[in-house]
């Protein structure tokens, strides 16, 4: 089952790779998790809500440890796609540009259409696992912790576990 879980995970990273991007300039980045990485990961984010306070990263944990893979999709460097739209909250994307990137969990401001991509490239993915018939959550979490820990240096990310069990153990809630 997990060789299963593995292809479809590197079948999702193909599917994010290819979604539609804007002005079809890509900043979307791809990266599965597996093995002892997971046991890994899933320690870290119960540490990390320790450390903050922050609920519901122990629940989400959890399916982590269960997971067979994780799949990590995210932004890196993004530019502002030059409409001037206002989408980002700032007049112009030359403004948006020129701001001090600011670090929490994820680093911004960024352009509204990168967040689109992003957002294209994860729904790509997860249908994908849909079709393959493996379990799958889009959850912000992983993300946060990825980046916290060192496995990615992206702006923004958002993981994505797997399971193939006999009901979907990211709903279990």
């Amino acid at each position: 089952m997990m060789d299963a879980i593995e292809i479809a995970a590197k079948l999702m990273e193909l599917s994010a790779a290819t979604a539609p991007k804007s002005k079809g300039v890509s900043f979307v980045r791809t990266q599965v998790l597996t093995g002892e990485t997971l046991q890994t990961l899933a320690d870290a984010m119960v540490r990390y809500g320790e450390r903050t306070g922050k609920k519901d990263f122990d629940r989400d944990a959890k399916g982590v440890a269960r997971s067979g893979a994780v799949v990590l999709v995210g932004l890196k460097a993004a530019r502002a796609v030059g409409l001037d739209c206002g989408a980002c909250g700032f007049p112009d994307c030359a403004s948006l540009e020129r701001e001090a990137k600011r670090e929490k969990e994820f680093v911004g401001p960024v352009c509204a259409f990168r967040l689109l991509d992003m957002g294209i490239a994860l729904g790509s993915a997860v249908k994908t696992a849909s079709m393959l018939n493996v379990d799958n959550r889009i959850m912000y979490r992983i993300g946060t912790v990825a980046r916290q820990t060192g496995m990615v240096d992206w702006d923004f990310v958002m993981g994505i576990p797997l399971a193939a069990t006999g009901k979907n153990i990211f709903f279990d809630r």
